[in-house]
């Protein structure tokens, strides 16, 4: 095998933390492979207007922000394979990336494959993705002023977005399938309190309703299978996310929910030349701009391992500051 077989890096998964990494390791010429998954673009994919990702003053449409992040990085010579890591081995140098038969080499690796939003499993909801369906209050909350929103889930997270969209909608309704809740004691007391906010308990959500937008729901009661329809603008599905990490926990390092585990202060996992970023291992924040801003780390911090295995610093992370130039 020669070292003309091995690439620099390969970044997998495409989302704003896998093409950010990209652009930054293309403008280093690290050449990146960007191995992006058949659905590429994350988790924005399925978001209608992003207001709130800094540079776009009249919004964007999330799959056209992601096409713009793409387009941005194969620019600068980002390649791209629009197709699913099957298998990866991280136990030796070069590191093997697999999509099926092909194995691709890599002397470096940034795991941008993101968490994916649990999803009640319902037709309709696909449907209404974008048009009433919605899985982060802080990324469309302001869409819905003056408006009546359901919140679905049990657990503090749940309550947080409630609370959250009472800034902005009219009313609030939590429906959760049990009358006992996973929050904590002070999150759901701080729900029941607030005067926007109702409870349904008991009782699942069956369909979406509307006509091109969502205007109501259809909910079962869980005891006696009754149905009734609650009318509502919005529908907030807060029943958790899953790291994409499946491919990873069996070599490296991650918590009990499955999100991979970095140095502090670093993108750097347990495996060295390997970086995670982006929401694999971010279950705080999850947005757009912090996924970016994690990507772009990924990528500085694998350029510097890559100078530093070939005896110099890098150019990403060492270069003189204006005020300490000589004189």
């Amino acid at each position: 095998m020669s070292d003309n077989d091995v690439r620099a890096m390969i970044i997998i998964g495409g989302g704003p933390a896998g093409y950010t990494a990209a652009l930054y390791a293309a403008r280093a010429n690290l050449q990146p492979l960007v191995i992006e998954g058949f659905q590429w673009g994350g988790q924005l994919m399925i978001t209608s207007d992003v207001e709130n990702y800094p540079g776009y003053p009249d919004g964007i449409l999330g799959p056209q922000m992601m096409q713009e992040f793409r387009r941005q990085a194969e620019r600068f010579g980002a390649e791209f394979v629009t197709d699913d890591v099957t298998r990866v081995d991280l136990s030796e140098q070069p590191f093997h990336v697999y999509v099926g038969d092909e194995d691709y080499l890599a002397a470096s690796v940034i795991v941008a494959t993101g968490a994916s939003a649990r999803q009640l499993g319902l037709e309709s909801e696909v449907s209404f993705q974008g048009r009433g369906v919605t899985y982060c209050a802080v990324c469309d909350a302001a869409f819905y002023g003056d408006k009546q929103v359901i919140v679905v889930g049990g657990g503090d997270s749940a309550m947080e977005e409630a609370i959250f969209l009472t800034k902005f909608a009219s009313k609030v309704t939590i429906v959760h399938r049990r009358d006992e809740f996973r929050a904590s004691q002070i999150m759901l007391d701080r729900a029941k309190a607030h005067e926007k906010i109702e409870f349904v308990t008991n009782a699942v959500v069956d369909e979406v309703l509307g006509d091109g937008v969502m205007k109501a729901v259809r909910l079962r009661g869980v005891d006696d299978d009754s149905t009734w329809e609650l009318p509502a603008d919005g529908l907030f599905v807060a029943i958790g996310h899953d790291p994409n990490t499946s491919l990873f926990v069996d070599q490296l390092d991650h918590d009990d929910a499955g999100y991979l585990v970095t140095t502090p202060g670093s993108t750097a996992t347990n495996v060295e030349g390997v970086f995670a970023v982006g929401d694999v291992v971010d279950h705080t924040y999850r947005q757009a701009v912090t996924a970016a801003g994690s990507g772009c780390m990924g990528a500085l911090d694998a350029e510097r391992y890559l100078a530093a295995r070939e005896g110099h610093a890098g150019t990403a992370l060492t270069a003189p500051r204006p005020e300490a130039a000589e004189v």
